[in-house]
């Protein structure tokens, strides 16, 4: 299981530049959707080729959905839906259920000792042992990865989930005739779910932060990033969550997150397949009929209030220099959000782009260099982000002067319909691509849907992307590529005079 993927690009790449729009009717005729009654939305996707389908079970909840004080708590949750449920994962549930909940109130207390004014050393030991004893009576009820055993001797590939900021996913495909038990064992865990390993599982996603954030330059360079561009906003988070508040949640706070964002119409679950689409209208009703509906998940009422004048920060440390250039942009409902995309491509997309043209392959002064909109998140305004990596003796300065360069070269109307061209086709072929599997259409129509309220909003792009021109570059690069909406953060070689001071 990939317990986080950070999802840099809107959907998938591409997917504000999609397939041939003429190709939407004939699309129409092998999908079927409906609601239940609790609100629960279904897109089956009829395709013959094999006797498999993949199912996803999308949800509209994200890092930018948690609470001041309980950041990671969407991946948290994530770990939890592949501990069991009620049923699965258990020698004895009742017996275990009391367990867990002394446990939980014992670390609780033990939290609070900890973070109080003056922690009492003796008082947290004994805490710390009664939380440990439960902790190891808890797991005597534990049958171990039963629920990925279950699926997978019945023909299951690909089980897997992700996070993101905006969304989370679950998935994994099956032979057909296995439709029926996808659907009990799916409404099982997110009717049934159990915080089963709960305290062990965040000591993995720790060393995951670890792993991806603390030990990483480009992690490192990305938190400090989003928390120096966002102010207000809670995409200056990172999904994997500050450790002080993954140390800190507890069972009771992600159960609450459960009731709060798992209800039926925050879901969509799409299947693409050799399906019947009345059989699956059946499972549906039968399995996640019975969820209760449960209130609207809160929205995110937070805006980012416009930075009044370009950000900079410097990271000093022994590792490869990095240079990383964020603009506040647009979310990927915005009309100009087709037109970033394509500025992008020009820039950015494949060798003849221009500024990989100009800096990797003439200049040769970038090992790498690239960019996208939609970073950390696209579904409210997130940063057109430029990244890049130097050669050895090569300063940020450089790079960072060309990159300005170009941008003000689109800015004076240096554009050829060539160019458009290309990115749109390069664009039209990578979002088949991607939706040439089962798995690929089942995942990206149920992001379109729960992001953009449609899946036809993959191919309707297309439309709005063919009537970009020139002097929309000209105007969205004038208008989001700003000093002032800029932040600016590098990581710098540490050398002895600077760690001297």
């Amino acid at each position: 299981m990939i317990p986080l993927i950070w999802v840099w690009l809107p959907l998938l790449s591409g997917m504000s530049t999609t397939a041939d729009a003429q190709s939407i009717e004939a699309v129409e005729q092998n999908v079927t959707e409906f609601t239940l009654e609790n609100g629960l939305h279904v897109i089956v996707i009829e395709r013959d080729v094999a006797p498999v389908a993949s199912f996803v079970t999308h949800v509209g909840v994200g890092s930018v959905n948690e609470q001041v004080g309980q950041t990671g708590l969407t991946h948290v949750f994530e770990h939890m839906a592949f501990q069991g449920t009620k049923t699965i994962g258990t020698t004895n549930w009742k017996e275990e259920q009391v367990v867990l909940e002394k446990m939980d109130d014992a670390y609780r207390a033990w939290l609070m000792e900890s973070r109080s004014p003056n922690p009492n050393q003796d008082k947290l030991n004994e805490l710390w042992s009664e939380f440990q004893e439960l902790e190891e009576q808890a797991g005597e009820y534990v049958v171990n990865n039963e629920f990925s055993q279950i699926v997978e001797l019945e023909g299951a590939v690909g089980l897997n989930a992700f996070v993101s900021a905006d969304e989370t996913a679950f998935f994994y495909s099956l032979p057909q005739n296995k439709a029926e038990l996808w659907f009990a064992l799916e409404a099982d865990r997110f009717i049934n779910p159990v915080m089963r390993e709960f305290y062990t599982e965040k000591n993995v996603i720790m060393e995951e932060r670890r792993d991806r954030v603390d030990n990483s330059p480009f992690g490192r360079l990305m938190e400090e990033m989003i928390s120096t561009a966002f102010s207000a906003f809670p995409y200056k988070n990172h999904p994997i969550g500050w450790p002080s508040d993954i140390e800190a949640v507890t069972i009771r706070d992600a159960m609450a997150f459960y009731e709060r964002h798992y209800v039926p119409s925050n879901m969509t679950i799409s299947v693409a397949g050799d399906v019947d689409p009345e059989q699956i209208r059946e499972y549906a009703e039968k399995y996640f009929g019975p969820m209760p509906a449960g209130e609207q998940p809160p929205k995110v009422m937070t805006i980012e209030p416009e930075q009044r004048g370009e950000r900079r920060f410097v990271i000093e440390e022994d590792s490869q220099p990095i240079l990383m250039i964020g603009y506040h942009s647009v979310d990927m409902n915005h009309p100009d959000a087709v037109v970033l995309d394509i500025l992008s491509g020009i820039l950015f997309d494949g060798r003849t782009s221009r500024i990989y043209r100009r800096l990797v392959t003439e200049e040769q002064k970038a090992l790498q260099i690239g960019g996208f909109n939609g970073f950390p998140g696209s579904l409210y305004p997130g940063l057109f982000v430029i990244y890049a990596v130097p050669n050895q003796g090569v300063d940020l300065a450089d790079i960072e002067d060309a990159v300005y360069e170009e941008l003000d070269r689109i800015r004076n109307g240096d554009i050829t319909d060539e160019e458009i061209e290309r990115v749109r086709t390069n664009a039209r072929a990578s979002t088949i691509r991607g939706l040439a599997s089962n798995q690929g259409m089942a995942l990206n129509f149920a992001q379109a849907r729960t992001l953009r309220g449609d899946w036809r909003a993959i191919f309707n792009d297309l439309d709005a992307m063919q009537q970009v021109t020139a002097d929309d570059l000209q105007r969205v690069t004038e208008a989001y590529f700003r000093k002032q909406v800029r932040t600016v953060g590098t990581i710098q070689t540490r050398d002895e005079t600077t760690a001297a001071r």
